[in-house]
């Protein structure tokens, strides 16, 4: 069983009606909530204002791959529990930032970039699937080629991240701009993979296609190695040997 917590900001309780008409249990619920439909992923709900921000040392521990949501209050996530998470993905943990987490601390500290990127407000996206052979392009492919999202927030190049390991999905948006919108990076042990759809007060996670998206990566994110020691092993000099026969 793939232990999954998804994390937000605010839960359902202190979310602004706009975003409560779209998901009336809070984004972190709902996402939860398709992710328990599947018989190997068991998925909880945290938020910044839970006790320790939802993520104390054991409820971390037990997480395989971690979803983060983030918008406006990037700045309260304590620098501690950022570097903890950085540990957790250096160890094999998967991290998974959805749309705005790409300004998250924890995926900044990751990249090691700015992570900027240009904006505007709703759009209709068409996502490209560039790399269908991809665990997390599974559905994609043949006739397949493209998903029409009917509104969500533009993101457009340049986003400032490091040359993605693998780019599974670019978004081409009515204004002309594109953007790399399904990025995988592997850290350490674990696997990183960024992606852009999901503005608050757009439906995209009702999707169907879209939660087989995220279905398919929080599968492929989850660590193969359990809390590996990211330490270098101090190295040993091998004893000479004669090579003549």
């Amino acid at each position: 069983m793939i232990q999954v917590t998804v994390w937000v900001e605010s839960d359902a309780a202190h979310l602004d009606e706009s975003v409560l008409r779209v998901y009336p249990k809070g984004i972190a619920q709902t996402i939860a909530d398709f992710l328990n439909t599947c018989g190997d992923i068991s998925a909880r709900a945290a938020t910044l204002d839970d006790p320790h921000c939802g993520l104390d040392d054991e409820a971390l521990r037990n997480t395989d791959v971690l979803l983060w949501w983030g918008h406006g209050r990037h700045d309260e996530v304590p620098d501690a529990l950022v570097q903890r998470i950085y540990d957790r993905v250096m160890r094999g943990m998967g991290f998974i930032p959805l749309h705005s987490a790409h300004f998250s601390k924890p995926f900044i500290r990751l990249m090691g970039t700015t992570c900027s990127l240009q904006w505007r407000e709703d759009d209709r996206e068409r996502l490209w699937c560039v790399l269908p052979s991809h665990p997390i392009a599974e559905g994609f492919g043949g006739d397949f080629d493209y998903l029409d999202i009917p509104q969500e927030e533009m993101y457009g190049e340049r986003f400032d991240i490091p040359q993605p390991d693998e780019l599974v999905f670019i978004g081409w948006f009515r204004g002309g701009e594109v953007f790399r919108s399904g990025c995988c990076w592997y850290k350490g042990r674990g696997k990183v993979f960024y992606f852009q759809p999901g503005h608050e007060t757009n439906p995209t996670y009702h999707i169907p296609e879209i939660q087989r998206i995220l279905i398919n990566a929080v599968r492929w994110a989850a660590p193969h190695v359990q809390d590996a020691p990211i330490d270098a092993p101090h190295a040993k000099i091998a004893p000479e040997k004669s090579f003549e026969k």
